[in-house]
């Protein structure tokens, strides 16, 4: 069963303000289905605090990207010992963390581009998107004996915008 549960959306926003912060939660079943849906349901989550608009394109791209990568490696290696897939969303501080949870103890690591394989290069392109924003990214135990894998991403600043003075 499919549960998204998240803090309550703030009051109207000023003109240019920054993301509207909070945390979310998108319980789904470790099922291919589910890729597709949890990303649907951040990239909404992601538009409906403020990050609409060229400003934040990357950094939701990206956060897509990870989402998708994240779920479908829980739903591909951990399904068997975790029929759920839990995905947090943080708006905290001047960044984005987006963990995904799941019951299997396996801590993976990120494997070197092999030519000879067709797949298997999920976390190393989760690792490459995330340095690359300016951001993080960590593999935890849960105290359940599962594991979450995040990754943070700044927001980027409203003037980042504004061309640089010559």
């Amino acid at each position: 069963m499919e549960q998204i549960s998240g803090a309550a959306e703030a009051g109207p926003r000023r003109a240019g303000a920054g993301p509207v912060e909070g945390v979310w939660r998108f319980a789904v079943p470790a099922a291919e289905a589910s890729v597709p849906r949890t990303r649907h349901a951040v990239r909404d989550r992601l538009l409906a605090q403020g990050m609409a608009g060229v400003r934040y394109q990357e950094l939701v791209d990206d956060l897509l990207l990870i989402v998708s990568e994240l779920v479908g490696n829980a739903v591909t290696h951990a399904a068997e010992l975790s029929p759920e897939v839990t995905t947090e969303l943080a708006v905290r501080g001047g960044w984005v963390r987006v963990s995904v949870e799941d019951g299997d103890p396996y801590r993976p690591k990120a494997l070197e581009s092999d030519t000879g394989r067709t797949g298997g290069r999920g976390l190393l392109l989760v690792k490459s998107v995330t340095l690359q924003a300016g951001g993080i990214c960590d593999v935890e135990r849960t105290g359940e004996g599962g594991k979450v894998i995040w990754a943070s991403l700044p927001i980027p600043r409203q003037d980042a915008d504004r061309p640089e003075a010559e």
